[in-house]
């Protein structure tokens, strides 16, 4: 089944996906796992919802896992999980009480595996769940899987594909729509209007912000004019069927100047060393420091304390997290990158900025994102 089908993957990947989950429960002589997280519990069960009431993936060791979800949700949960088995409660129902009947009904139970890192899994659930399963021992899972979704399969990368596709369709017509009359509000509307028109999912836009130096990134957007000679910094961060697709680039309003033409060519020469070296077997590390020190040695920038890439993959439709930093490129990264890894990697210095969505290969980083690696400038014909 393709991406475009019923669900966004076939049920073989997402069996798939659950034997990776059982054998992480093996290994550490789990009966149970509850996943509570939503990018764990859509990964593998095609269906998150925001916590407004608890709500989790519950994982056999052996069999086939069961959602625990409001009664509200059933019907979209059937549409987008490959699940059969839903147990659904009332509102004004306890979901933990709702969780421990189910479970005590489904035999034996005595090692539960939880993330405690889990947004969701509070203290309080915990003690819920103690008293109400009080022959149970919970056990953390270590993030192992979140270690799991590390390395893409074919069907996941082929849909990551398709989202960048998309995404540079959308990037060129939010850059056109850039002038000195418009707000930074009304080009992030034409973001979401793309978004819907391309057949991405509901959620948050990006960035689209002005700014004068690195720290724009994540600056607030402002309904004024964005005025002459301005750097627009667009970040388009859309989801297709869950999996996040993501770009950086800079919007001149008016004509670059040559430093600033020159700055962007440098970050973009960094930046492709950084994706050569982005090989199976690779120190995340030195990865980083391609770019890292590269800036800094330049003089591009007086320090560098943000990440220079992230995970991509599943982001769920509402979550504290805006960023997968499961797998992040840092100084004191030790981890090493494998084959069918995807990251969102990016740099900036002086008011721009540029990144792409890219795979791991055995020859280097492949873009996904193929958008032109220049500035784009506004009223000059290309």
């Amino acid at each position: 089944m393709s991406s475009i089908g019923l669900f966004a993957f076939s049920v073989e990947e997402y069996r798939r996906r659950l034997c990776m989950v059982q054998d992480v429960m093996r290994a550490r002589h789990l009966d149970w796992a509850i996943l509570d997280e939503p990018e764990t519990m859509g990964w593998l069960s095609g269906y998150a919802v925001g916590e407004n009431l608890w709500r989790a993936c519950l994982v056999p060791v052996v069999g086939d896992p069961f959602l625990l979800i409001r009664k509200l949700d059933r019907a979209p949960a059937r549409a987008k999980s490959w699940l059969q088995d839903f147990v659904a409660f009332s509102d004004w129902e306890e979901p933990v009480s709702v969780l421990a009947a189910a479970l005590r009904s489904r035999g034996a139970h005595a090692r539960i595996g939880v993330d405690f890192q889990s947004h969701s899994f509070t203290r309080q659930r915990q003690d819920l769940l103690a008293h109400a399963l009080p022959e149970s021992i919970f056990c953390d899972l270590e993030r192992a899987v979140w270690d799991a979704r590390r390395c893409k399969s074919n069907e996941e990368v082929e849909h990551l594909r398709v989202a960048a596709n998309l995404l540079d369709r959308a990037v060129l017509k939010v850059a056109d729509a850039i002038r000195p009359d418009a707000s930074q509000r009304d080009v992030a509307a034409v973001a979401a209007a793309e978004y819907y028109r391309l057949g991405f999912d509901d959620g948050f836009v990006g960035y689209v912000t002005a700014g004068s130096d690195w720290d724009c990134l994540h600056s607030s957007m402002s309904d004024e004019p964005i005025g002459d000679g301005a750097l627009v910094h667009v970040e388009l961060l859309p989801k297709l069927k869950g999996y996040s697709v993501r770009i950086m680039r800079t919007v001149a309003v008016g004509r670059a100047t040559d430093d600033q033409k020159s700055t962007f060519a440098a970050l973009c020469a960094l930046q492709d060393e950084q994706f050569r070296a982005m090989r199976p077997g690779a120190v995340a590390a030195d990865v980083d420091a391609i770019v890292r020190q590269g800036v800094l040695s330049a003089g591009l920038r007086p320090d560098y304390e943000n990440i220079t890439g992230y995970t991509l993959g599943f982001s769920a439709p509402s979550s504290q997290r805006v960023s997968d930093l499961y797998r992040s490129f840092v100084p004191t990264a030790t981890w090493l990158l494998e084959n069918g890894m995807v990251f969102h990697m990016y740099t900036s210095a002086r008011g721009l900025a540029v990144s792409e969505t890219v795979l791991v290969t055995e020859s280097g980083a492949e873009r996904l994102t193929r958008t032109p690696r220049k500035i784009f400038e506004t009223g000059v014909k290309a």
